[in-house]
């Protein structure tokens, strides 16, 4: 996957953190090798979209990894300030909805200076992006759901039916899910780009 042109600062920071990662990896086992990295959240939002720089990079790893740092890297914003932008060691993709198939349909992307033999990126598609925005449904994933919409990455009927399906290996109550996936496939259709076709 070719990536939106990101602010410089910021792609420079986020391929320090996976080089970070790779540094620590190293000297495991060559049997371990690659271990793939999906990018969730924010950062994943920001891949797909160029847009929403957050500080917080929530992944989950295809093997269980021991880290014996914090994995974080200072740099500024376009207007000076500085930021830290870090490897968010508490994320945990079951307290939230994803389909089954998420990591497996997952796309690559190319980071410099990453030994692909080391570590395979890759980011959610944006349909599971989306879903993974649904069981909370705050304001800031709604603005999420609306910038995939409008940049076409989505549709809503692909949206309902993965969330539908990830929905059916989930424990609790799912009927506020439902009513956001409702509401969320709303917003999808009145924002996404109408193809128009040559007459």
């Amino acid at each position: 996957m070719k990536r939106p042109n990101l602010p410089d600062e910021y792609q420079r920071a986020f391929n320090e953190v996976l080089s970070r990662v790779q540094q620590q990896l190293q000297g495991s086992a060559p049997n371990v090798f690659p271990v793939r990295v999906y990018i969730a959240g924010g950062a994943a939002l920001h891949l797909l979209t160029g847009q929403r720089v957050t500080e917080d990079i929530e992944a989950t790893f295809s093997k269980k990894v021991l880290f014996s740092d914090e994995i974080e890297v200072s740099y500024r914003d376009p207007d000076g300030r500085a930021r830290l932008m870090y490897l968010d060691r508490n994320y945990n993709d079951t307290l939230g909805l994803l389909h089954e198939d998420a990591y497996a349909d997952s796309w690559p992307i190319e980071i410099p200076d990453i030994d692909k033999n080391l570590i395979e990126v890759r980011v959610l598609a944006p349909v599971d992006l989306a879903v993974s925005k649904l069981a909370r449904f705050t304001d800031q994933d709604r603005e999420d759901i609306e910038l995939l919409a409008r940049k076409g990455l989505i549709e809503a009927a692909s949206v309902r039916e993965r969330a539908e399906q990830a929905l059916q290996v989930y424990i609790g109550d799912t009927a506020l899910v439902r009513t956001f996936i409702d509401i969320a496939c709303r917003l999808i259709d009145a924002l996404r780009p109408t193809v128009r076709h040559p007459k």
